[in-house]
């Protein structure tokens, strides 16, 4: 969290104060749409930034960047390590197009090498909803509470029809087990509906996830016909093209 996103969470200040910070949201927001308008459509992968090379996850991640890429999306992630990076070094593998949304942290999370474009933002809540503006679907890999919170954040949108109801597939049927138990147990209690239940898909198979995405997304949304925006050179815009001779591990 920025020094003045603290400051604002904490503090009453004066009107000038809060105006200043609203002119800084503005920017940032503008900034992410002067960028993410011209990617194509995307698919954003969460999950956590501490589950690194050689782990099982990581290779899982890896796979389904290059699973997205091959069925034309964008592979859009917070653009940290671990999950992360393994998903947007997938896209690179396939040949797809790879791009971040990076918090500036404290600790500095440093972006990844595996992004064609990268934009950096000061505020959460802005990264955020970038992350899901651009997306017709979310694949939601293991992680922490922030994974968490964007996993239900796409669900509520969802559920209250604020955002039109694209996948969400949660990789890890082991991972999340305890997670269902607590939803349905929630379903249950009456504080939600079985329906609800069924707004995401939990899975272990690359193949489900993708019959599901190609359904649900691809179809639904008539992504094969996708009409790309084109860049305005009086505004100064510029489409997001791959960069070619990555550095690519094996």
């Amino acid at each position: 969290m920025s020094k003045s996103e603290h400051h604002f969470m904490t503090h009453k200040n004066s009107r000038w104060h809060e105006l200043k910070y609203v002119l800084k949201v503005l920017a940032e927001f503008i900034r992410g749409f002067r960028v993410l308008h011209f990617v194509g459509p995307c698919a954003t992968v969460f999950g956590s930034a501490r589950l690194q090379e050689g782990t099982v996850f990581y290779e899982q991640a890896r796979k389904i960047g290059v699973m997205l890429a091959n069925m034309g999306f964008t592979v859009m992630t917070g653009g940290g390590g671990g999950i992360m990076e393994a998903a947007n070094r997938g896209a690179k593998e396939a040949g797809g197009l790879s791009v971040g949304c990076n918090i500036i942290l404290p600790h500095e999370q440093a972006p990844n090498p595996y992004l064609d474009k990268v934009v950096e933002f000061d505020f959460f809540f802005v990264r955020k909803v970038l992350l899901s503006k651009y997306s017709y679907c979310f694949i939601v890999m293991p992680g922490g509470f922030g994974t968490l919170e964007e996993m239900f954040e796409a669900i509520t949108l969802i559920q209250t029809r604020k955002m039109s109801p694209f996948p969400i597939v949660l990789f890890g049927k082991e991972f999340y087990q305890k997670l269902y138990e607590q939803l349905v147990a929630m379903e249950k209690a009456g504080t939600i509906s079985a329906e609800e239940l069924s707004l995401f898909l939990i899975t272990d198979s690359l193949e489900e996830a993708q019959q599901h995405i190609h359904k649900n997304a691809v179809e639904a949304f008539g992504l094969n016909d996708y009409k790309h925006l084109t860049p305005w050179r009086l505004l100064l815009e510029k489409r997001v093209n791959r960069i070619k001779n990555y550095d690519l591990k094996q």
